[in-house]
This record gives structure tokens, C-alpha cells and sequence, in this order.
């Protein structure tokens, strides 16, 4: 009786999201001489405007935009990795069977599985918001705080992790308010008193609109009337990972709702790895993004390895 040979993946490895964890990952593997297919929607945090000022060898920054493109092009040196452009809506399998991911044109298989979806940020929505961001509108002290020394800042969001980043902003400019820009005001009693002691004002309004051009702000408009000077906005308004994969693969969540991952990036589920913001709760930054994704790049290809090729 003929028998039917088994079907060769796609790919060694799916890489779901083309920031720096995903093309970082996808760079690693080719290096490894791995077939590896990236799936970029072309969204999330890196396609915003901002200049990344935090990753070495960039003196003066660069545009997240055109790391990305740089990361693209490194990436097409190596023949055994793809990029596509379609956005994945659902995974499954596991580490015996391969695993396969379906677009809506489509499904791909491969023998591991790289999730670098990141997050969805919770920007305060006024009409043309998205032209502010990385311009005057920002989401990270660590990523942008230094370039407003000395600025007016408005921080925007109702709860503790806002008034202490408030607090933490105020030791590169003295010019700070803080709006609630929520229903709820969640501030606690003791960061009232920590952000009164440090002269920070706090508003419990809403944000109605905004006045500015190219980007940048002059003023913040909010729906009790009040026009709040500002030259930046940082939103402290959360974010949420982006885990739609998560599920039916029965991957592991940290308590934050982030993906659960060793120190190598290595999820519950063998075969499944997760790297940059989908995966952190803290370090939300190009290089950690970088790293993280060359580390899930290096285990996946272990895994790859067959077993005489491992130390025992």
C-alpha cells in the first residue's frame, strides 16, 4: 500500500509581528539558516512618529519607522526568511504536530511559533490624536522623558501608577499637571498628599480637544472648560497586550494579562515562545524588544535541534 509522505511546513518557525522583537527574532533564525516566516501587519508602537533615543549605536536617535525598515532590509540579505502581510487571527497545534496560523487569505505552518504582538496602547482619543504621537503625545518617561526637561508636561490618567510616574517626571521639570482624563478619579489618598507635598496639581476632567499643529501641542482643552497649557502629553492610561493567540494554544498569563515567559522567552506551551511588550510588564523599550526576541530566536532554535545535537 503507497504510503503518503508527511507535508514539509511552511516554515521552521512563525514569527507573529514585525517590530523589533519579531524581526530581531526573525534575523537570529536566518543567522541560524532556519526558514522563517514574519507576519507584519505594519502597527502597533514602532510605526508611531517617535524618535528612539535609547538604543546604543544610534547617536541622536532614530525613528522607530526606519528601524523598522533598516530591520527589513537587514532581514532580506537571508533567502530563508519571508515577510508577509497579513494579520493572524488564530494559532494552534503544539511541538509534535507543528503548528499552523490562519490570515483570513490563508494558513501557514511551522515547527515553532514566535508570538511579538505587543500591545494596544490606551491613548486619549481627540480628533487627529494620532498625529501627536511621538511628536508631543507620549506613553513612556524612560523612552522620552529627557526631551522635556524643563517643559510643560500634562500627565494624563486616574490612577496611583499615574500620580507616581507624576512624581517620578517632576526630577526633570517643575512644570507638571496631572488630569484624571477618566470617569473615576482612583488616586489614593496617600499619592494626593505625595503629589500636593511635590506642588503637582491634579484636575478630574476629561480631555475634549486639543490645539496645536504638525504634532505639537500648545493646549489641552477639557470638557469642564479648562485650557491646560502643555508643550507634551504623556498618557498613563494602560495598555493591553495583545493575546488573541494566547488562548487556544493555552498559553500561561502572568498576573498583568501579559504572556508568561521564562528567562528565555520560552512560554508554557512547548514550542511557543513570546518576546517585547506581549510578553513584559516592565522594560517596555526598543532594546529590551531586541534582546528578548534574539533570546526567543536562540531557544526556538535549540528546540529545532535534534536531540544528538543537545547537550545532555
Amino acid at each position: 500500500m503507497a504510503t503518503t509522505a508527511p507535508s514539509v511546513p511552511d516554515a521552521d518557525t512563525l514569527v507573529v509581528g514585525g517590530g523589533p522583537a519579531g524581526l530581531s527574532a526573525a534575523l537570529c533564525l536566518a543567522r541560524y539558516n532556519r526558514r522563517v516566516l514574519v507576519f507584519d501587519t505594519g502597527h502597533g508602537r514602532s510605526t508611531h512618529h517617535q524618535v528612539n533615543r535609547n538604543y546604543l549605536g544610534f547617536p541622536g536617535g532614530i525613528p522607530t519607522v526606519e528601524l523598522r525598515e533598516l530591520g527589513r532590509a537587514q532581514l532580506a540579505a537571508y533567502p530563508q526568511a519571508r515577510i508577509v502581510h497579513h494579520a493572524v487571527v488564530r494559532a494552534e497545534g503544539d511541538a509534535g504536530r507543528g503548528f499552523t496560523v490562519h490570515a483570513q487569505t490563508g494558513s501557514w505552518t511551522g515547527r515553532t511559533l514566535i508570538i511579538a504582538t505587543g500591545v494596544l496602547d490606551h491613548f486619549p482619543h481627540f480628533h487627529g490624536w494620532e498625529s501627536y504621537v511621538g511628536r508631543s503625545l507620549f506613553w513612556c518617561i524612560a523612552c522620552d522623558g529627557y526631551e522635556n526637561r524643563g517643559k510643560r508636561v500634562l500627565m494624563a490618567g486616574h490612577t496611583d501608577t499615574t500620580a507616581a510616574e507624576a512624581l517620578q517626571m517632576h526630577s526633570l521639570t517643575d512644570d507638571i499637571q496631572l488630569l484624571t482624563n477618566s470617569r473615576s478619579d482612583e488616586i489614593s489618598p496617600l499619592y494626593r498628599r505625595r503629589l500636593d507635598a511635590a506642588g503637582i496639581p491634579v484636575l478630574h476632567d476629561r480631555i475634549h480637544s486639543v490645539e496645536g499643529e504638525d504634532g505639537m501641542l500648545r493646549t489641552v482643552v477639557t470638557r469642564g472648560g479648562h485650557h491646560l497649557k502643555a508643550d507634551s502629553l504623556f498618557s498613563i492610561q494602560g495598555a493591553t497586550p495583545e493575546i488573541a493567540l494566547a488562548g487556544p494554544l493555552g498559553l500561561a498569563l502572568a498576573p498583568s494579562g501579559h504572556i508568561a515567559v521564562d528567562t528565555e522567552q520560552r512560554t508554557s506551551a512547548e514550542g511557543v515562545y513570546a518576546a517585547g511588550d506581549v510578553s513584559s510588564l516592565h522594560s517596555h523599550q526598543v532594546s529590551a524588544a531586541v534582546h528578548e526576541g534574539s533570546q526567543a530566536a536562540s531557544a526556538a532554535n535549540y528546540f529545532l535541534y535534534p536531540a544528538e545535537l543537545k547537550a545532555a
